[in-house]
């Protein structure tokens, strides 16, 4: 019979067996990358699992072409074995390529692995890569469900390897500047936030055609796309997310339509169809994609009005967070236009912005930003474009991940596990709430515990 004190409540694990895991979830630079100083420091030797279009291009292509002397490619790595033979010619890597994932590691010995799979399977390989002695690079989201990410803490803390979620956002020159500004308090303390995201019927459509429109492999938009938002609330309000609750459903994709079809290519309804899309006119999609379904079925063109799918396409939550801010969050897939608002309100006064997608032709080259002072005037703040994708933030994190990972950190811009867990569990407790249809407290469902103020 068990003795009393040998009892343990779930309650109990996560004030007490949770406290070792925070203290390996502190963001820190890959262990090889911060040897030395940059000129005398070797290649680091990477490897990448997931040759689809993130794979190839931001953390294939663009890592081959601008860091030759940073970064040597020693695998790469997918079950699909003509997408994999594409993408080594696409990336321009001289390495061996593995359709087996525990070879690789075996074979090649990385110091990291870029992970950019399918989101429900980045657990997997985060775990066999620290378990291998590798640091991890990972796309968002870091994995889909609170039991994949408790593992992934539990692998952390037992390896004690260094994980980087590539949360590209925080990097944009207009993004920072808003960071600099709460930092400094500008508008005094901020008591509320109001946040709403547009995704506009081309780029909204995209994730119902692809396997990110089953929740089993993307744990749905609340994860794969939202996780993206709430890291940057984490970020700028430096606290952790407490409490959600929250509503969504599938109003407009899936089966809300009279007619669909497997796939674009020969839709009988594709003259009515203003969703339809000729993948062909892509010579990269197509080569990476529609020239390899014969090796695993998957049609990159598929139709947003299958049945099968089944995340949502309207999603709103109610956000406390551990030092009292509130937030109201919505995202809409299905907008004539592309781009967010988003509000600060302050002891002091408002700070906001009208964030929108341009296109090409549209000639404004900077993101402005509106402080309002509680009886006082407005100021007006022009950000001047980044450059490169996602507004410079994409340039700006692999020069600090490959570059200078040890460089000066002022805005606390760089991501790690907790970074990366705090983003996905706000996503799990607010499809857990619509599902539940009652408030879900983020602190129950890992080891991991809200912070009033986030850890540096």
């Amino acid at each position: 019979m068990e003795k009393k004190q040998d009892l343990l409540t779930r309650r109990d694990f996560l004030r007490t067996g949770g406290t070792a895991v925070a203290a390996t979830v502190l963001s820190a630079p890959l262990s090889r990358a911060a040897q030395g100083t940059p000129a005398s420091r070797a290649p680091m030797r990477v490897a990448l699992v997931g040759t689809g279009i993130r794979g190839t291009t931001m953390w294939g292509r663009s890592v081959v072409q601008d860091y030759p002397e940073e970064v040597q490619f020693v695998g790469l790595c997918d079950i699909n074995p003509g997408r994999l033979a594409f993408g080594k010619e696409y990336i321009g890597a001289d390495c061996p390529t593995f359709t087996d994932f525990d070879r690789m590691l075996r074979e090649t010995r990385p110091d990291a692995l870029i992970v950019t799979t399918m989101d429900s399977t980045h657990n997997t390989f985060i775990i066999k890569g620290m378990e291998a002695g590798c640091d991890i690079i990972t796309e968002k989201p870091m994995t889909t469900d609170e039991v994949k990410c408790q593992a992934i803490l539990d692998a952390k803390a037992r390896t004690g390897r260094n994980i980087i979620v590539t949360f590209n956002y925080r990097y944009s020159p207009h993004r920072q500047k808003m960071k600099e500004l709460l930092m400094n308090e500008r508008i005094g303390r901020v008591t509320s936030v109001d946040f709403h995201w547009y995704l506009d019927v081309y780029h909204g459509a995209d994730y119902f055609r692809r396997w990110h429109g089953k929740e089993r492999f993307s744990g749905s938009l609340f994860v794969h796309k939202a996780c993206h938002h709430y890291d940057l609330l984490n970020w700028w309000l430096d606290s952790d997310p407490e409490e959600v609750f929250a509503f969504a459903d599938l109003e407009y994709y899936g089966r809300n339509n009279r007619f669909r079809y497997t796939n674009c290519r020969g839709c009988p309804f594709k003259t009515d169809c203003k969703h339809f899309w000729d993948i062909t006119k892509d010579e990269q999609l197509t080569r990476l994609y529609v020239d390899n379904e014969q090796y695993d079925g998957y049609l990159r063109d598929g139709c947003v009005w299958s049945e099968e799918i089944d995340i949502y396409d309207k999603m709103a939550a109610q956000i406390k967070y551990a030092n009292g801010v509130q937030v109201s969050y919505s995202c809409t897939t299905y907008s004539p236009y592309e781009g967010y608002r988003i509000a600060f309100n302050g002891t002091k006064g408002r700070l906001e912005s009208w964030v929108k997608e341009r296109q090409p032709w549209e000639v404004e080259d900077y993101e402005e930003i509106r402080v309002t002072d509680n009886f006082g005037e407005t100021e007006l703040i022009q950000i001047p474009h980044g450059g490169g994708g996602h507004g410079g933030g994409d340039t700006r994190l692999r020069d600090r991940i490959f570059k200078d990972p040890t460089m000066a950190d002022p805005f606390q811009q760089a991501a790690g596990v907790r970074d990366g867990a705090m983003a996905v569990l706000l996503g799990f407790a607010a499809r857990n709430s619509v599902k539940s249809g009652a408030p879900v407290k983020v602190g129950d469902l890992t080891t991991l515990q809200p912070l009033p103020k986030r850890p540096r």
